[in-house]
Formats: structure tokens, C-alpha cells, sequence
């Protein structure tokens, strides 16, 4: 499958994710929704946050020009709240999952679906 074929199918297709994309770890959008546009400061300072999420948690995490307060952050994932709408960041082997839930899409459910995700990716190399 292509790498847009996981952004369409498997996690905005779903339903619990109202867009989403996947970045390289080295940098560039490998796939996105349209309308989410994540740039290359919002790709660099989401990559340094999984080694060091202390900026992250003092001045929030930047998708698409949007302000999210950063809920938890680790090596592994970043989690962050607007208002009703959130979105969770995931690292695997050589790229980042970013899923965005819009309110009433509930967090766990989007989460469940971005680490899932993640979780198959790490299976098979990615």
C-alpha cells in the first residue's frame, strides 16, 4: 500500500480521525489529508520534541499553523489538546504518524487507531 493509502484508509478512513499525515524522520511529507499542511519548522520541532519534549510542554505542539496544548510526550508520542479537537503523534522506525480528531471524534478512539497504526508499521520495518 502506498503511504497515502494509509493516510485514506487506515486512519482517516476509519472515522476516528479527521485528517491526518505521515512524515520521514530525516524530514518531508510522505502523505497528508488535504487542507493539512505541516510545515518544515512543524516537522522539525515535532521530531526534536520525541528526543526532548520539554519546548513541546512549555510552548505546546504546531500542526498546520494550529496551536495544541501538549497533554503528554514521550519517545514514543506526543499527545495535544485545542478546545474540543486534539491529535496524536506517533513515531515509528523511520517516520511519524500524526492524526487529528475533531470534536465529537473522541481522543481514545483516534489514539487507538494512530498507535495501531504505528504498532503495524514497527512490525514490518517501518
Amino acid at each position: 500500500m502506498s503511504w497515502q493509502g494509509y493516510v485514506d484508509n487506515n486512519l482517516v478512513g476509519t472515522g476516528k480521525v479527521s485528517m491526518a499525515a505521515i512524515i520521514g524522520l530525516k524530514g518531508g511529507v510522505w502523505a497528508s489529508s488535504p487542507g493539512l499542511n505541516v510545515s518544515m519548522e512543524e516537522q522539525t520541532a515535532i521530531i526534536k520534541g520525541l528526543d526532548d519534549p520539554s519546548p513541546l510542554q512549555a510552548n505546546g505542539i504546531f500542526v498546520s499553523g494550529k496551536k495544541y496544548l501538549t497533554l503528554q510526550a514521550n519517545p514514543r508520542s506526543i499527545y495535544g489538546k485545542a478546545g474540543g479537537d486534539g491529535l496524536c503523534v506517533v513515531r515509528t522506525n523511520q517516520a511519524v504518524l500524526i492524526g487529528i480528531y475533531n470534536s465529537p471524534l473522541l481522543p481514545g478512539d483516534a489514539n487507538k487507531v494512530v498507535e495501531g497504526l504505528a504498532d503495524y508499521l514497527i512490525s514490518v520495518g517501518y
